[in-house]
């Protein structure tokens, strides 16, 4: 054990934490890289009915039921409150509403514990799922990172520093899944709406890749695929033509998702690292999944794929992203604010 800003700094301590950044409330509680319980409270229904997030009905329904889920975590693990040797919490990015109300619970509950309180950027969480899968995963290794808010591949080098090999330029892979979703019509939650519809789909729409072929470092763009697809199914419509949805979907998924694939295996092969990780949202993409699977064992490469269940919003992926800020000593004061945008490095 060590002494850092009066906190006793424990090997395996048992970290508490607590995820509020959008429609989900989720806490969940960890030993070590341990995983002792994960629960979720989703609004996704009720948001499904206005056809996307609304932010006013989500932070009330997180006030709801913050301590409740806490309450469940803490007996799913056979713990009580003063077991709790950290509590980690979502600060940013997301909706500034639902962000404070996890961030509120989470300064309460650490001050009245006397425990640090640990600030977790929720980008840095989905790269952290990763070690939920395999707990004696250790750096460097190449990360692909495809969710809502972020879109990049990074070369993880140690638990707290990465380097952004690339990104895109403009929507992430999330976003542009949910725009597709709208423009055919389909319901809240986009992205998995768009993966099933891609089953019945086959080749045959043309649509541009989300690689950036002329730029002078790897990137990507999906704010020109976003728009090919809109003109795709104005232009039919328009001339009163009838199109396959399930088609577009097909195309669509593919150039979304295959350069991302394609340019993660490169990466790890050209910086001779031996493993691939992965985190974010549309990692719960089936064909994602599978493509990546394939590439990386072709490549030679291992390739440690969080379960769904942690790709998507989580408070497993911020407890284990937690445990890596606490382990360092990185612990928040608690006069911090949540933040709706934060770099994704911070």
């Amino acid at each position: 054990m060590c002494l850092k800003d009066n906190f006793t700094i424990k090997k395996e301590p048992v970290i508490l934490g607590i995820e509020s950044s959008c429609d989900e409330t989720a806490c969940a509680v960890i030993r070590g890289r341990k995983l002792l319980a994960n629960q979720i409270i989703s609004s996704a229904a009720e948001q499904a009915k206005y056809g996307g997030v609304v932010p006013e009905i989500a932070s009330r329904m997180h006030t709801e039921a913050v301590d409740e889920v806490a309450s469940r975590a803490l007996e799913e693990a056979g713990l009580t409150v003063g077991d709790v040797d950290a509590v980690a919490v979502t600060y940013g990015a997301g909706l500034l509403g639902a962000l404070l109300v996890g961030l509120s619970f989470a300064k309460g509950l650490a001050y009245a514990l006397g425990v640090p309180l640990i600030a977790i950027n929720h980008i840095r969480g989905h790269l952290a799922a990763a070690y939920l899968d395999e707990p004696e995963l250790k750096p460097p290794f190449v990360t692909l990172l495809a969710s809502g808010g972020h879109t990049a591949i990074l070369h993880t080098k140690d638990y707290l520093n990465f380097e952004v090999l690339a990104s895109t330029l403009d929507d992430a892979a999330g976003e542009a899944f949910d725009k597709c979703a709208r423009v055919l019509g389909l319901p809240y939650p986009g992205g998995p709406n768009v993966e099933r519809l891609s089953k019945e789909g086959k080749e045959g729409v043309k649509l541009p890749s989300a690689l950036v072929k002329h730029s002078s470092n790897t990137a990507f763009s999906y704010s020109g695929l976003k728009t090919a697809v809109i003109n795709y199914c104005h232009t039919a419509q328009q001339r009163g033509e009838e199109y396959s949805k399930a088609d577009v979907a097909y195309a669509f998924q593919r150039s979304a998702i295959d350069p991302l694939v394609e340019k993660t295996v490169e990466y790890a092969l050209s910086l001779g690292v031996g493993c691939v990780t992965a985190g974010g949202g549309v990692i719960a993409n089936g064909y994602l999944r599978e493509k990546l699977s394939a590439a990386c064992k072709k490549a030679g490469l291992k390739l440690v794929l969080p379960e769904k269940k942690y790709c998507t919003d989580n408070a497993a992926m911020i407890a284990s992203e937690g445990l890596n800020q606490y382990l360092a000593g990185n612990f928040a004061p608690m006069d911090i604010n949540a933040c709706a945008a934060i770099p994704l490095k911070t």
